[in-house]
């Protein structure tokens, strides 16, 4: 990815001892080590954070930098999202990724795809003859690049990457919000589709790209490419095209209190002095030079969001923009991401909106939330039979308003199908669109003028605060050596693994009996109750709530009874 990352940056990332934060689950795998120093200053229509890009799908193995924290993203990670990733790891390796824990430290090296696929074929021979050893590290690599073909004097330009050894992303055009190349990878997918090619897995388009995963042992690399490039052959470069396009009406409770109990949690437990918190509504209207909360209000309501892709971090997610350019807010998205968002938030990030499919990570700045998207055990009017996802790509959502005890009620009544969305059958045709353009282009240019007069008067008011380096975020300090100290009498209770400590039960003087609560960490998204394995009375607390401990660190120490 040299657009993104230095050549020093790379050899970082291969250099690099990284440790694993306690924030990692099957969803992805948080690293703990140096930031990069980033090719470029930010990430324009995308986002303000040089990690910021227009969304495309993710292979699972993934090194996802989401700001400057990297995430090994998982089997139940996001399918699609907008942070760069600069490598993957092999699908014969994946396996380590369940092998680790809390404080572990891991290193990534190189491999080629010829590599790749002879240490494929040692791992499933080992595993079908249970004898002799898995694949070691290979000892001469010899690099590949990044870019494969690149077609510069196509219309639009097209970009294919080595997205690992099971995936291939092709990208299309300059790195900017254009429908037209949206377009244009869907006349790509469906060339590609009817071709039925054998050992093709899956096939997801993104804002400007189209990700194919495939077996490459059914199908070549080479061969995938020369299939591509006669479908791209064939495709003209200004295409009269319509698709169908829903009008798909969904509620929205403004500023819901699961969203901000979301941006209180990762002010408590990532980020305390990122500064798009307290507020992110209030962060959005200062970023895009509003002149109050109210304007995000109408904007967002006013807007009709085309949905551009779906499985934006999961589950049948849509990620979509306005299509009137003089509704779409701008932000930068979360750096490090959330580890907890709720089932169904709604944020926008760079130009674009995201409704999450259910609870887990994400980078969005939230403006409230709206009903599932999702229904995985009953089929309805708006969860059709075969298909558990509510909305498809070029659908337009627009958003009504409701009250969060209102949005409870719809979101207990629409799985059931007690409650439908409301949906109007139209179309999308790209030429009317671009006659729309232009009878708005100078309200949208004055538009985007302000916008971007606020995105960078923001980012220089990080830059005068000292919050374009996000140190907090890799302040993993080692415990005191003092803290291993324990008068006579008493026992030391310490930390059985690398967490963060999520609540204190007792109190320094208090008198605890043998099974009693003491203290609870969380690690791994999972909650560990520390009880004491002894009755007395509770001498020292040697933890913070909030703060991050070690194994073996000492959490609290008892005289014994």
């Amino acid at each position: 990815a040299p657009e993104f990352f230095t050549p020093g940056d790379i050899e970082m990332f291969f250099s690099t001892d990284w440790r694993v934060h306690y924030q990692s689950d099957r969803t992805g795998v948080r690293l703990i080590g140096p930031k990069p120093q980033w090719a470029r200053k930010d990430g324009g229509e995308a986002g303000l954070h040089p990690s910021n890009i227009h969304d495309n799908a993710y292979a699972v193995g993934s090194i996802d930098f989401t700001g400057d924290m990297p995430i090994i993203l998982g089997p139940d990670g996001p399918s699609l999202g907008g942070f760069v990733c600069p490598a993957v790891v092999i699908s014969c390796e994946l396996w380590k990724l369940g092998q680790l824990k809390a404080g572990d430290t891991i290193r990534f090296y190189r491999v080629n795809e010829a590599q790749a696929q002879t240490m494929e074929a040692q791992t499933e021979q080992f595993i079908r003859e249970l004898n002799g050893s898995l694949p070691s590290e290979p000892v001469d690599v010899k690099g590949e690049p990044a870019i494969l073909p690149l077609f510069s004097s196509r219309k639009p330009q097209s970009v294919y990457r080595a997205d690992g050894d099971k995936y291939l992303l092709i990208e299309y055009g300059d790195r900017v919000l254009d429908l037209a190349l949206r377009l244009h990878v869907y006349l790509v997918e469906q060339g590609f589709r009817a071709l039925s090619l054998p050992g093709v897995i899956d096939i997801t388009p993104g804002v400007r790209s189209l990700q194919i995963h495939y077996d490459n042992r059914l199908l070549p690399r080479v061969a995938l490419l020369e299939a591509l490039d006669h479908i791209h052959q064939g495709i003209p470069e200004n295409p009269k095209i319509t698709v169908p396009s829903r009008i798909v009406h969904m509620p929205l409770s403004w500023d819901d209190p699961a969203t901000r109990l979301a941006q209180a949690k990762y002010m408590h437990s990532v980020r305390p002095d990122a500064p798009w918190c307290p507020d992110n509504i209030e962060f959005i209207r200062r970023i895009n030079g509003l002149d109050s909360t109210q304007q995000v209000y109408e904007t967002v309501f006013a807007a009709n969001y085309l949905v551009l892709g779906l499985g934006d971090v999961y589950l049948g997610a849509p990620v979509a923009t306005p299509l009137d350019p003089r509704h779409r807010l701008v932000t930068t998205k979360y750096n490090p991401a959330r580890t907890w968002t709720p089932e169904n938030a709604v944020g926008i990030g760079g130009a674009y909106m995201c409704v999450y499919g259910m609870e887990g990570p994400g980078g969005y700045q939230l403006v409230g939330r709206t009903v599932q998207v999702w229904n995985t055990h009953r089929s309805t009017r708006t969860f059709p039979a075969g298909t558990p996802w509510s909305l498809r790509c070029f659908d337009q959502i627009r958003f009504y308003p409701v009250s969060g005890e209102e949005l409870l009620q719809l979101r207990s009544q629409i799985l059931r199908g007690r409650f439908d969305l409301r949906i109007e059958e139209q179309s999308f045709n790209l030429k009317q669109y671009r006659d729309f353009l232009e009878t708005v282009a100078s309200s949208a240019n004055a538009f985007k003028s302000k916008q971007q007069q606020a995105f960078h008067e923001e980012r220089e008011r990080w830059r005068l605060n000292g919050l374009l380096e996000v140190a907090s975020v890799f302040d993993d300090p080692e415990p005191s050596l003092e803290d291993a100290e324990v008068e006579e009498g008493c026992q030391n209770i310490t930390s059985p693994m690398t967490a963060s400590v999520f609540h204190i039960s007792v109190e320094r003087g208090q008198q605890v009996v043998a099974g009693e609560k003491l203290i609870v960490l969380d690690a791994m998204k999972t909650e560990i109750v520390i009880s004491s394995p002894v009755s007395g009375v509770v001498e020292h607390i040697r933890c913070d709530k909030g703060k991050l401990v070690h194994p073996g660190q000492s959490l609290c120490v008892l005289r014994v009874r």
